[in-house]
């Protein structure tokens, strides 16, 4: 490239250089990139930064939101899976309690119907001697009765004496149960 250059001016005429410029536009060329450099540095660079900055702030804001809403979203599920413990334990209380509840109720059902079915069997019972003895009576009073006719009307005189008929009455009842009885045994 030397030898270009000292070629050409050994020519006797000076030509430009179409790779080296002058010396004029290199110092234009520096002042306007100065002036250039200048102009983004002092508005265009900070401007810049500033928006960087914003945008940094609000990702990191939005980064602290989100951290913050995980937070509270866990906070809020341990919440949940407590309340949840919490409700099965008192939902299997309940039942626990339910259950006894249910035997104590079926236990006092099954003692009131034994009492009740005591109670009326042995009113059954009771009637029935009841009825048994009225019926016995009523029995005696009829038997009696037909006995005094068919005596009177064997012997053929009234036995109309109450005490002396009663007492015939009672004598052949005896003696029919005494029969019965009897009877009854041999079987």
């Amino acid at each position: 490239m030397h030898a270009v250059l000292s070629a050409a001016t050994e020519g006797g005429e000076a030509s430009p250089s179409p790779v080296i410029p002058e010396w004029y536009d290199i110092i234009w060329s520096t002042v306007c990139f100065v002036i250039i450099l200048v102009f983004f540095w002092k508005y265009v660079l900070p401007r810049v930064q500033k928006l960087l900055d914003e945008r940094a702030e609000a990702i990191e804001g939005n980064i602290a939101k989100a951290d913050e809403a995980q937070r509270k979203a866990e906070a809020a599920l341990e919440e949940y899976t407590a309340q949840l413990a919490d409700a099965r334990t008192e939902a299997g209380r309940i039942r626990e309690t339910a259950r006894e509840d249910g035997k104590k109720i079926v236990a006092e059902a099954k003692d009131a119907a034994t009492t009740e079915a005591a109670r009326v069997t042995a009113s059954a019972q009771a009637q029935i001697e009841a009825e048994r003895q009225s019926a016995l009576v009523s029995l005696r009073s009829e038997v009696g009765t037909l006995a005094i006719d068919l005596a009177s009307g064997v012997i053929g005189e009234s036995l109309s004496d109450d005490a002396k008929a009663t007492a015939v009455v009672d004598r052949f009842l005896a003696d029919l149960e005494a029969s019965e009885a009897a009877a009854g045994g041999k079987k």
